[in-house]
């Protein structure tokens, strides 16, 4: 991979879906995630959701023994809007449903060793 810096102005893309969405035989997150990376996207991150709701309305929590069934999920990427824009028609392929929202950012240090 090619070293990168990335300061200034950027974006930043939250993509929200199911613990349990898959892709082509894996967690639609973790392909999401793989793919980014071939595409040489800056960075991103997966977080793990303890509760929510989306256009269902259909609560998705842990039962009362710890158990979860189909956990929300948000994937945080960061980098120059050209790079994003690049990734959203791959993206669009890869979701069936969820959320994808994009804010403008300020990137204050960034860079790949």
């Amino acid at each position: 991979m090619e070293q990168r810096k990335l300061e200034g102005k950027a974006k930043m893309m939250l993509i929200h879906i199911d613990e349990d969405d898959w892709w082509e035989g894996e967690p639609l997150y973790e392909a999401i995630v793989k793919t980014f990376r071939k595409l040489n996207i800056a960075g991103a991150t997966v977080f793990r959701g303890i509760m929510g709701y989306g256009g269902h309305h259909l609560f998705h929590k842990k039962d009362f023994l710890g158990l979860s069934e189909d956990m929300p999920i948000t994937i945080q990427v960061v980098d120059t809007e050209e790079k994003i824009n690049q990734a959203l028609p791959v993206l669009e392929k890869m979701m069936s449903g969820g959320l994808v929202t994009l804010s403008d950012v300020q990137v204050i240090k960034y860079k790949s060793e």
